[in-house]
């Protein structure tokens, strides 16, 4: 499970220090692509091929724009040994990366925001919001 927040700078050529637990998590090459809201997803190898399979699976009048979406702007990706990525322009410019970013674990996937994006979705998080989802989950 990934889990954590992380904050990290960007460099002048798009890297990224990537956080050595959730890399654990990932695994040695992970996919990076858009995510909601702006921001990237970053799945493992097997997290993605589990996707893929689900999103394969519907008719195309209902997976086409999702296929659109998630695999044309996606690639591979695979730490340094000093632990960084390089994020592609493409999706820098998609999350409006410019240097302070956050990372993310959200359950079965990593998240990379621009840092004041984040700031600014976590102050919309309410304890009323946040109390009526524990509900519908049993809580």
């Amino acid at each position: 499970m990934l889990i954590g927040e992380f904050s990290h700078a960007l460099d002048v050529k798009g890297r990224v220090n990537f956080p050595v637990k959730l890399r654990e998590d990932l695994g040695d090459r992970f996919i990076l692509t858009r995510g909601l809201d702006n921001c990237l997803f970053v799945y493992s190898q097997t997290e993605w091929a589990l996707l893929s399979d689900k999103i394969n699976a519907l008719p195309l009048s209902k997976s086409r724009g999702l296929k659109r979406f998630l695999f044309a702007g996606a690639c591979e990706v695979e730490p340094d040994k000093q632990g960084r990525i390089v994020i592609p322009a493409n999706l820098r410019e998609y999350a409006h990366l410019e240097k302070d970013v956050m990372i993310v674990g959200a359950s079965n996937r990593a998240e990379i925001w621009d840092k004041a994006a984040w700031d600014e979705i976590c102050m919309g998080l309410s304890a009323d919001s946040i109390a009526e989802a524990m509900d519908e989950l049993g809580f």
